[in-house]
C-alpha cells in the first residue's frame, strides 16, 4: 500500500501549482491563468490519489487516460506534468509557449510526455473522451480486464458544453453507456466575453440527464482535496452510465484581484498581481517557487503509485487467451501480411469504389483484430459494412461495428480518441460533401498522427439528384491543403484495394475518396503506391498527357481511344494522390510528363491546385446541379465528348 502525501504536502503542491500557473503566463506574456488555480486542487487529487498511471511508463497500456479539453489550461498540466515526474522541468515551464518549447500553448499529443491528445479546439477533447472509452471498453470485452481495465476523465469547461460537439458526443455517451468515463464539468461560469449570463442559460444537469448521464453535482468543493477524492472515487465506481461530476470553482483563486473576474481568463496579471496572490498563498514571493524537497517527494509518490499499478502487467497480459490478437491490435500488422487475402479485379469489372473498400475491410480482417468501422448513418452507403460484426453496444461491448447515428462533428473526434487510446484501427465514413462537418477533428488528427481512416463516399457530382448541396466540388482541395492528411481518391477497384493498403501502412490519418457510380477497372492499383502511375501501356512520343484521379481516370481512357482515331496520341496518367506523390513519386516525373509535352487534368472538383502539375485544368469551378448523376458530369464538362474537343483545340 502506497503512503499518501501529507496535509501540508497536499497544501504546498496545489499553491506550486497556482503560483507556476501564474509564473508561466507572466513570463511568456500570453496564457490563462485563471481555471489553472482554481483548479490546481483537482490536478493534484486527480494526479496523486485517483488516476491509475505511471510517469515512468508513460504509455503503459492500461492507465487511466485524462484529456485536458480545455486545453488552454495547459499550464495546469504541465505544473502537474512537471510535478508528478513525466519528464518536464522548471526550464521547461520558464519557456511556456515559446518556440519549440515542450510546454506549447495547447497540450499536444506526442510532443509532451504523458498528453493524450491534443487539445484547444472547444468540444474536441470531450468528444476525444467519448472514442477513448469506447475504445477501452471493446478491448476490455475482447481480451479481458487483466489487459485493459482503466477510466477516462476529461475536463471541460463552459466553453467546451457550448461547442455543438458536445451534444453530439454526449449523446452518443449516454446511448452507449459508457461507464468508464468520467467527465468534469469545470462550472465557473465565466467566458472571454463576462459571465455566461451572457449567452447562455442552459441547464447542464438537466441536459446531460436527458442523453442518459449520471449527474453528480458537487457543489462548493474545488478546494477540498478530500471531498475532491471521494466524489471521484463515487464517480469512478458508478456502473450504467457515464458520470458528469459539475464543480463549482471560481476562476483566478486566491487572487485578490481577479477571482471570479473574466479578465482571469487571460493574462491580465502583473507583477504586482502574482506577488499579491501570493502573499495570500503563503508562498514565497520568487518566481517558479517549487522547493526541491516537496517535488522530490511527490515525484517519489507517484513513481510508488505507479509502479504498484505497472509491476505485475506483464503477468497479467500473458493470461489473454490469444495473446498475439492483443500484439497485433496494438500494432497493426502491415499490408503485406494479408495482401494475398484481398481480390484483385480483372478489366470486366464495373463496381462503384465504396463497395470496394467493404470487400477490402472483409477480406483484411482476421488479420486486423484492431479493425472496428463505423458511420454516421451511411453504413451500407459508404461501404463501412464489417460483414458478421455486431454492432457496439452496452450489450455487445466487443462489437466492432459502430453506429455512430447522424453525428459527424462528434464521429470524426471520437475516431481521434480510438486511435490515440491504441488497440483499435477505426475507420469512420460519410458523403464526402459532410467532410466539411468533420474538418476540425480531420485537422486535429493530422496534427496528432492519428492513426485512422476517414471514409468519403459520393465524391463529386455523380451524386446526381440530390443536388449541389450534397455534390461536393471543394472538399477534395480542402482535405488535400492540411499537412500530414494522406488523402487517396482511388480510380477504380484495384486501387481502392491498394489505397485501404496504404491506409493501413502509414503512421497517422488518411482519407479515402469513393465514388457514387460504377467504374471499370482500368488500372493495375500501382499508382498509388507512388501517388501517380501510367495507365495501361506506355505510349511512344505521347503529344499529350491526360492526368487525373477517381472516376476520371476511365474516362481519359476512353478520351485517349478517341484521340486515337485522330492519329492524337495521349498518355493516361492516374494521380490518385498528391502527397505521396510528392513523398515517393517524384523521381518519375519525366517518365510521367515527358519535357515539353502539354499536361491537361481533368477531376470533377475545383480546378485549384492542379496547376503545380498540369498545364490545363478541366474541373468543376461552379455549384453543381440536380441531375442523375451522369446527365450533371456531362453538362458540367466531365465527358468523353468536352475533353476530347478541348484537347483538339490545343492541337491546332
Amino acid at each position: 500500500m502506497v503512503s499518501r502525501l501529507s496535509a501540508q504536502q497536499d497544501q504546498d503542491a496545489v499553491n506550486l501549482i497556482r503560483g507556476i500557473s501564474m509564473d508561466a503566463p507572466l513570463v511568456a506574456k500570453s496564457g490563462h491563468q485563471g481555471t489553472a488555480m482554481a483548479l490546481a486542487p483537482l490536478g493534484h487529487v486527480l494526479y496523486s490519489r485517483i488516476l491509475r498511471h505511471d510517469p515512468k511508463k508513460p504509455n503503459w497500456q492500461n492507465r487511466d487516460r485524462f484529456i485536458l479539453s480545455n486545453g488552454h489550461a495547459s499550464i495546469l498540466q504541465y505544473s502537474l506534468l512537471f510535478l508528478n515526474g513525466y519528464g518536464l522541468e522548471i526550464e521547461d515551464l520558464k519557456s511556456f509557449r515559446q518556440f519549440g518549447s515542450a510546454t506549447p500553448g495547447h497540450p499536444e499529443v506526442g510532443h509532451t510526455a504523458g498528453v493524450e491528445v491534443t487539445t484547444g479546439p472547444l468540444g474536441q477533447g470531450f468528444a476525444n473522451a467519448v472514442g477513448m472509452a469506447i475504445a477501452e471498453r471493446n478491448l476490455r470485452a475482447r481480451f479481458g480486464a487483466s489487459a485493459c481495465d482503466h477510466n477516462t476523465f476529461v475536463l471541460v469547461g463552459d466553453g467546451c458544453l457550448m461547442e455543438g460537439i458536445s451534444h453530439e458526443a454526449a449523446s452518443l455517451a449516454g446511448h452507449l453507456k459508457l461507464d468508464r468515463l468520467v467527465c468534469i464539468f469545470d462550472d465557473n461560469a465565466i467566458t472571454i466575453d463576462g459571465s455566461t449570463s451572457l449567452s447562455c442559460s442552459d441547464d447542464v444537469a438537466k441536459r446531460f440527464a436527458s442523453y442518459g448521464w449520471n449527474i453528480m453535482n458537487l457543489g462548493e468543493i474545488a478546494d477540498d482535496c478530500d471531498a475532491l477524492e471521494d466524489a471521484l472515487l463515487t464517480a469512478r465506481a458508478n456502473r450504467g452510465a457515464p458520470t458528469l461530476c459539475i464543480l463549482k470553482s471560481h476562476i483566478g483563486t486566491p487572487s485578490p484581484d481577479f477571482t471570479d473576474a473574466h479578465e482571469a481568463h487571460g493574462n491580465p496579471f502583473t507583477a504586482s498581481h502574482v506577488s499579491a496572490t501570493k502573499k495570500v498563498m503563503g508562498i514565497p514571493d520568487e518566481p517558479f517557487w517549487a522547493p526541491k524537497d516537496l517535488v522530490d517527494a511527490i515525484r517519489s509518490h507517484a513513481a510508488n503509485r505507479g509502479s504498484s499499478y505497472t509491476s505485475s502487467y506483464a503477468d497479467d497480459l500473458n493470461q489473454i487467451d490469444e495473446r498475439y490478437l492483443w500484439d497485433a491490435a496494438w500494432t497493426t500488422p502491415k499490408s503485406s501480411s494479408f495482401s494475398s487475402l484481398l481480390p484483385v479485379f480483372d478489366s470486366t469489372t464495373s463496381l462503384a469504389t465504396r463497395q470496394v473498400i467493404q470487400k477490402a475491410f472483409d477480406a483484411s480482417l482476421p488479420a486486423l483484430p484492431g479493425l472496428i468501422a463505423g458511420s454516421a448513418d451511411l453504413t451500407g452507403n459508404t461501404g463501412t459494412k464489417l460483414s458478421k460484426q455486431v454492432a457496439q453496444s452496452s450489450n455487445a461491448p466487443d462489437g466492432r461495428q459502430i453506429y455512430f447515428g447522424i453525428r459527424e462533428h462528434a464521429m470524426g473526434a471520437a475516431v481521434v480518441g480510438m486511435a490515440l487510446h491504441g488497440g483499435v484501427l477505426p475507420v469512420c465514413g460519410t458523403f464526402f460533401v459532410f467532410a466539411d462537418y468533420m474538418r476540425p477533428a480531420i485537422r486535429l488528427a493530422a496534427l496528432s498522427k492519428a492513426k485512422c481512416v476517414f471514409i468519403f463516399s459520393h465524391d463529386s457530382v455523380g451524386v446526381g439528384e440530390d443536388g449541389p448541396t450534397h455534390q461536393p466540388i471543394e472538399q477534395l482541395a480542402s482535405l488535400r491543403i492540411i499537412p500530414d492528411l494522406q488523402v487517396i481518391r482511388p480510380a477504380d477497384p484495384n486501387e481502392t484495394i491498394a489505397a485501404w493498403c496504404a491506409a493501413v501502412d502509414h503512421d497517422g490519418p488518411t482519407a479515402i475518396i469513393l465514388s457514387r457510380q460504377n467504374v471499370l477497372s482500368v488500372t493495375d492499383g500501382s499508382a498509388v503506391k507512388n501517388g501517380a502511375a501510367i495507365v495501361g501501356h506506355k505510349v511512344d512520343t505521347p503529344q499529350f498527357v491526360l492526368l487525373a484521379t477517381g472516376s476520371e481516370v476511365g474516362l481519359c481512357t476512353q478520351v485517349a481511344a478517341e484521340l486515337l482515331k485522330s492519329n492524337i496520341k495521349a498518355q493516361v496518367v492516374s494521380m490518385p494522390s498528391w502527397d505521396r506523390y510528392e513523398l515517393h513519386g517524384k523521381h518519375l516525373a519525366s517518365e510521367l510528363f515527358p519535357k515539353g509535352v502539354p499536361v491537361i487534368s481533368v477531376e470533377a472538383g475545383v480546378t485549384m491546385g492542379w496547376q503545380k502539375y498540369a498545364d490545363h485544368a478541366i474541373g468543376i469551378d461552379r455549384f453543381g446541379a440536380s441531375a442523375p448523376g451522369a446527365i450533371a458530369l456531362k453538362e458540367l464538362g466531365i465527358s468523353v465528348d468536352a475533353v476530347v474537343k478541348f484537347v483538339k483545340s490545343l492541337n491546332v
